[in-house]
């Protein structure tokens, strides 16, 4: 594996939230609306507006990542921290789904998504979120 980032859930604050991390951490600040995204189609207008994605970087490094999306369970305080691993390999991706699965839960099954990854979210069984992400397109 090559990096573990904490991924934060902001319930509708998120380009506040990252502003105001850009602002006391410095760095470039990357924001994805669900408007224009290949998800807009799949969500309520009323999400148009909210952030899809977003990533504060300083130095070419990850430092934050962030969304306005909740999980089916909706927006609980609390749950709104997920751990993203960048995988190295296909392989890789496919033994942490199942170990994470094995007596946990599956958010949203490993399957290619439009930013051209393999990417699954699941929770583990002591509860820990992970967001398990593959880049399919990365050199090997």
């Amino acid at each position: 594996m090559s990096q573990i980032n904490p991924y934060v859930g902001f319930n509708g604050r998120c380009r506040e939230a990252m502003t105001f991390y850009k602002e006391c951490l410095g760095g470039e600040l990357e924001i994805q609306p669900v408007e224009g995204s290949p998800m807009e189609a799949h969500c309520p207008p009323a999400l148009k507006h909210q952030i899809l994605h977003s990533a504060l970087t300083k130095n070419s490094e990850i430092l934050l990542m962030a969304t306005d999306m909740v999980g089916p369970g909706g927006y609980i305080n609390g749950n709104s921290l997920a751990l993203s691993m960048s995988c190295t390999s296909e392989d890789e991706i496919n033994r942490l789904y199942l170990a994470f699965t094995a007596e946990g839960q599956i958010l949203d099954p490993l399957k290619l998504q439009f930013w051209g990854a393999l990417f699954a979210t699941v929770t583990d069984k002591f509860g820990i979120r992970w967001m398990l992400n593959y880049d399919m397109n990365q050199k090997k």
